[in-house]
């Protein structure tokens, strides 16, 4: 993998436009093969379930998950059994009594995702990293039936009630780093035949380049725009400022980051469509998106989502809390009543739509500040700085200045030298020649409401 990174920084666009269709063309067999259509068509016809059909299935697929979790995978098996919990119990579970079950956290997964939270009857497949933005990312395990199966969902709940599907021409931005490097000319994007993708960068959005990013819409059809919220929101931002006119879109489809009023504002007199925003997450446990009518809601066919308050209690109609996951399609990796660490709030009302699935009134998410480069360039994303370092624990991006960045690490071991180069490295890469300073220390504070803020700018924004 490592040679042919670098064999695609030292070819020509041409080549690496090859390069990116041939790993769409892969990327489309894993999600598109195999058992994706019949899951699809699944996914469709339970979208038609009355309340008391869905907490039938919910059940059911609880128990299946919990007593497989309880008899192939030692990590269960060891803290159930130590809590006194038996399979007798989870084969008689009800939905109302998953508090009774241990939370699995975060650092739990990262230190156990790829030994004994692995089933011991697991499928062939492969490791996956989230977004790890406040620290080491996890590995998630995908098998290429439940690849195949979230991907249904995604195409259901997502871009079909957004009227796109998977065939329809699209512009991504997300936090793949298809330019070499920091300082690269245009073009700021490469194109993807295999899927009809334009793959843009999110590391190069600014005044200067956002003629060049309208030129590839208007170029490749696109239909569609999709990716991190704030970086779509940069690109738009940019083009209405400029007064440059744009093809008409048949929707932006956001995640990653708050989805706020403003920024569907600008989507619209931009792209003249709507905007539908969604939440998941490569941990593949939990889908929550729009449909059509403008309201979010939980797919409760994909997981079991708890929403609590600060003592563990569910939240009623209106409530925000902590949102909870128990997957229901991951059996070789299972995670159960995960702590993701994202706040939603519950809407009061049912929606229009007819859908008896949890409407969600607002994904809280995190919304960190915006570093500002040299150039004027704007981005928020900055996982790709911790991956594959696991002795950083935490880690917090803090912009000085635009020549500035400092970056606090709480580590478990102490950073060699060549680790340290690398974080430098991956900074630079993303904000061209400025200074970086790596601050060790033992704990990051927490903001006044408690949360943990990844990246923090001391510009006025």
């Amino acid at each position: 993998m490592a040679f042919l990174q670098q064999l695609y920084k030292r070819t020509p666009v041409f080549f690496q436009n090859v390069m990116v269709s041939a790993y769409g063309y892969g990327w489309r067999k894993k999600r598109f093969g195999g058992n994706f259509k019949e899951e699809l068509k699944a996914y469709k016809e339970r979208e038609s379930f009355t309340t008391p059909q869905w907490d039938e299935y919910q059940t059911h697929e609880l128990r299946k998950t919990l007593l497989h979790a309880f008899e192939t995978v030692p990590f269960y098996k060891e803290k159930y059994t130590r809590a006194g919990i038996t399979a007798e119990q989870l084969k008689n579970i009800q939905l109302s009594d998953i508090a009774k079950l241990p939370y699995l956290e975060k650092d739990e997964v990262r230190k156990y995702g790829d030994t004994i939270l692995l089933s011991s009857q697991k499928q062939k497949g492969e490791f996956h990293a989230s977004s790890g933005s406040t620290g080491t990312p996890s590995r998630i395990y995908y098998s290429p039936s439940m690849h195949q199966q979230w991907s249904a969902g995604f195409e259901a709940r997502i871009r079909h009630w957004a009227g796109v599907d998977r065939y329809t021409p699209r512009g991504m931005i997300g936090g793949r780093r298809v330019l070499p490097d920091s300082v690269a000319k245009g073009p700021y994007y490469r194109y993807n035949l295999a899927e009809k993708q334009v793959y843009f960068s999110a590391y190069h959005i600014s005044a200067h380049t956002a003629p060049e990013y309208v030129k590839a819409i208007r170029r490749h059809k696109l239909e569609y725009m999709t990716g991190y919220a704030m970086s779509n929101y940069f690109l738009a931002h940019f083009i209405e400022e400029a007064g440059i006119s744009t093809p008409q879109l048949k929707a932006v489809i956001t995640s990653s980051e708050k989805l706020t009023d403003e920024m569907r504002a600008t989507f619209k007199n931009v792209y003249g469509c709507k905007t539908y925003d969604s939440w998941s997450g490569v941990e593949a446990c939990g889908l929550i998106s729009e449909c059509e009518m403008g309201s979010l809601h939980m797919s409760p066919d994909m997981a079991l989502l708890e929403v609590l308050d600060e003592q563990g209690n569910p939240v009623g109609p209106g409530g925000t809390g902590e949102l909870v996951c128990t997957g229901f399609l991951n059996y070789d990796q299972p995670l159960i009543r995960y702590r993701i660490g994202d706040r939603i709030t519950l809407s009061e009302q049912d929606c229009s739509c007819g859908r008896k699935m949890t409407v969600v009134k607002e994904i809280a998410g995190r919304i960190e500040d915006i570093v500002i480069g040299r150039d004027g360039r704007k981005m928020v994303r900055f996982h790709g700085i911790f991956i594959n370092i696991p002795s950083i624990a935490q880690g917090q991006i803090i912009q000085e200045s635009t020549e500035h960045i400092v970056i606090r690490v709480v580590i478990t071991k102490q950073l060699s030298a060549a680790e340290r180069a690398l974080i430098i490295q991956r900074m630079t890469s993303q904000l061209g020649d400025i200074r970086v300073d790596i601050e060790e220390v033992s704990e990051i504070p927490l903001t006044a409401n408690g949360k943990f803020k990844a990246v923090i700018s001391k510009l006025k924004q």
